[in-house]
């Protein structure tokens, strides 16, 4: 019997864990990191990076480097417009209307492109571990739909794993703050703003189960979002200066993407920054350069309509398992964007 592996397929980064006795230990990726980019790049002579490589050249080859693919899974072509006109890679209309990455002629399925990241997931658990990993456990957000789960169960398969089950992410957050082991009854909500996802489930505990009372949430809200409204907060005040639209340049706009979320980590612990991008673009061949000062209150008020977004689903999390605030006994923050 070998080893199972529990894998985080984030929206923008994943993570792989194993259990050593009854202790689950993160794995650390050939990078030295405990977390890997869910990021996938095509080099030129057919070569694939994953992970940190492939971020690193992300501004050189923006048209063949595939980031938030996981906004993509289990969606229909018609679903993900919005998605397509923000990255930089091309998406297409594939077979039984769904959305296919185009890289050189060749379509790729979302799957086949999630299933390069669980490869890359499951070459270091087995690094880690001296043998080959077999079986797995992937965790979804807890809204997602039927379809996308299918969509997760079928990348773990192209990556050569028994998919043994699709765990939602709240309760696996919930387990791991280990408060499976506390001996009173409580309920819990677990507030899960990542990447792409926005997850809220109010769980019960007690006698040590666990019971989903309700979830709720938007598949399409996550860190992505903040990160693209200070990106079009950055181009329109080019075009204001400049009189050029930086979103038509792939690798302009893929520079202001990694400043963007630069400055929004920034601002997490700071309450200004400042974005500098040197020779961003010629004007009239002439190298201009993008210097803009972003405060945290105009961050905050820039994305004030994706944190008011939140709310609603959480309302309704708390009127579908018939709770008020007052009920919560706790409340869990995860993923990266609840730091802002």
């Amino acid at each position: 019997m070998g080893k199972i592996i529990g894998i985080d397929l984030g929206t923008t980064n994943s993570c792989v864990a194993v259990l050593e006795g009854s202790e689950p230990v993160v794995i650390a990726n050939s990078e030295g990191k405990r977390t890997t980019p869910s990021i996938v790049a095509f080099v030129d002579g057919g070569e694939r990076k994953v992970g940190d490589p492939a971020k690193r050249q992300a501004i050189t080859n923006p048209q063949k480097t595939i980031f938030s693919i996981k906004r993509f899974m289990g969606e229909t072509y018609d679903q993900v417009q919005k998605e397509i006109a923000r990255v930089p890679y091309k998406v297409v209309r594939g077979d039984n209307n769904t959305p296919r990455v185009d890289i050189d002629g060749r379509l790729y399925t979302p799957q086949e492109i999630s299933a390069m990241i669980l490869q890359k997931m499951k070459k270091t658990a087995e690094d880690y571990l001296g043998q080959e990993v077999k079986e797995a456990v992937i965790t979804v957000p807890a809204y997602f739909s039927d379809a996308q789960r299918q969509a997760t169960k079928e990348a773990g398969e192209i990556a050569g794993l028994n998919v043994r089950r699709i765990v939602n992410e709240p309760t696996a957050a919930a387990l791991a703050y280990g408060l499976d082991k506390a001996n009173k009854d409580m309920k819990i909500a677990v507030f899960d703003l990542g990447g792409g996802t926005f997850d809220i489930s109010i769980l019960e505990l007690g006698d040590g189960v666990f019971e989903v009372k309700s979830t709720n949430g938007d598949t399409h809200l996550g860190g992505d979002d903040f990160d693209h409204v200070i990106i079009d907060w950055l181009a329109d005040e080019f075009l204001k200066d400049e009189g050029v639209d930086l979103r038509k340049d792939p690798m302009a706009l893929q520079r202001l993407k990694e400043a963007a979320e630069k400055a929004k980590i920034e601002l997490s612990s700071s309450t200004s920054t400042e974005i500098n991008l040197p020779y961003i673009t010629p004007v009239n061949g002439v190298p201009k350069h993008l210097v803009k000062t972003l405060t945290r209150a105009k961050f905050e008020q820039l994305a004030d309509s994706l944190i008011q977004a939140c709310i609603p689903p959480c309302q309704k999390a708390l009127k579908d398992a018939n709770l008020t605030t007052a009920d919560i006994n706790e409340v869990i923050l995860v993923g990266g964007s609840t730091r802002i």
